[in-house]
């Protein structure tokens, strides 16, 4: 969609560009808001809202229409509902999914409009190399990234074999393929399970006979709660040792399981002692407005939905405006709560990647605190393959 201002005409009328441009920004929030996923999808939404009310309902300072839709962890709902934001609603940005499967069927419809579409979660290896494309934006991190460092700090761990364990679907198995990237050592036995199993006994037992000193597992929402507890009653977390990436080690597991996870090492982009005045602000108001401290997908959403209000704000009234959106977007002109990144060639962040730690702080609430930098200004593993 796009929008010319003829000044000299305008100002005839006594309108400027600014003027026209208060019209409404539309943004369509498409997450996974009920299911086993359903956590991570709300923290995604609660932390975009509250960017949005911080900044008094205007991204950019224009009167911003925020429209929240629910995919349910599903790819065919996932179309309908953007179908029905891209054609009834007219939404000029969408953001919002958290898992692949919904994501990478859904995101050809998205594109196909012309639409931007700023990822909170998934950055799927799809849209990074050679199918990269001018309206997709990871604010997050590409699938890879994060499992890569994971991968990095275990191998000077020295454990003599590990169990790799994820879901069967786009995002698990980018999660064992970025661990593999960087894992060195002996890898005991590699599984996948269907994504939403909630149910590991049979898990627990391939594990405990393979011999494997340590596991890496991705197993997002409820899936990890489930996994987490399983490995308490069978025993297994005192008999090895326990790694995953923050996906599955941030505080709405943290919740839901408790005690049992604290000492348990994982790996992220972001950690809410991260120390800038962003992200101490955005933890703060995140903590005042509901009652918890925030997770990295919390931040991702804050995060996006600054984003957005920086391009709108520097495209002087030309936000609908698809080129001069995309250009103000890629310079990633805001504070984020992260600390310093910007955005590569594909449109991928660069940036730090940090070991976390699960503790209790002072206050007896448990939560991660970063203990070291594994990449400084990384890039993606598939960025060069992008033409952008």
């Amino acid at each position: 969609m796009k929008r010319t201002c003829i000044a000299v005409l305008l100002g005839s009328l006594g309108f400027s560009c600014q003027a026209l441009a208060a019209e409404e920004l539309k943004i369509g929030l498409l997450s996974t808001l009920s299911g086993p996923g359903a956590a991570l999808g709300n923290e995604i939404k609660d932390g975009f809202e509250l960017a949005l009310e911080k900044a008094n309902n205007q991204l950019g300072g224009v009167p911003t229409k925020l429209i929240v839709a629910d995919d349910q962890q599903k790819a065919d709902e996932g179309r309908q509902a953007a179908e029905r934001l891209l054609r009834r609603d007219k939404v000029d940005v969408m953001t919002g999914m958290v898992f692949s499967n919904v994501l990478l069927p859904v995101m050809p419809r998205i594109l196909s409009n012309d639409t931007v579409y700023v990822s909170t979660n998934t950055g799927p290896a799809d849209y990074a190399g050679k199918r990269c494309h001018p309206n997709f934006f990871t604010v997050s991190w590409q699938n890879e990234d994060i499992p890569s460092a994971m991968g990095k700090y275990v191998t000077e761990k020295e454990h003599k074999s590990v169990f790799l364990i994820a879901p069967n679907y786009p995002g698990g198995t980018e999660t064992i393929d970025g661990f593999k990237r960087y894992f060195k050592g002996e890898i005991a036995d590699e599984l996948y399970v269907k994504l939403g199993q909630l149910d590991f006994a049979a898990e627990m037992a391939q594990i405990r006979a393979s011999g494997a000193d340590a596991v890496f597992f991705f197993l997002p929402g409820g899936m990890g709660v489930s996994f987490i507890k399983q490995l308490g009653s069978s025993g297994l977390d005192k008999e090895l040792a326990v790694y995953t990436p923050g996906f599955s080690a941030d505080q709405d597991t943290i919740t839901a399981v408790g005690e049992p996870m604290v000492g348990m090492i994982n790996a992220s982009q972001w950690s809410p002692d991260l120390d800038n005045a962003a992200n101490k602000e955005f933890v703060q108001a995140f903590k005042e407005k509901y009652g918890r401290i925030p997770s990295m997908y919390a931040a991702q959403g804050y995060d996006a939905a600054l984003l957005i209000g920086s391009a709108v704000k520097n495209s002087n009234g030309e936000f609908k405006n698809n080129e001069v959106l995309r250009a103000e977007l890629k310079k990633a002109s805001f504070e984020s709560v992260r600390g310093d990144f910007y955005f590569n060639n594909n449109n991928y962040p660069v940036q730090n990647y940090y070991m976390r730690e699960i503790y209790k702080d002072e206050s007896g609430e448990i939560t991660n605190k970063v203990i070291e930098t594994v990449f400084e200004k990384y890039e993606d593993p598939y960025s060069s393959q992008c033409e952008l």
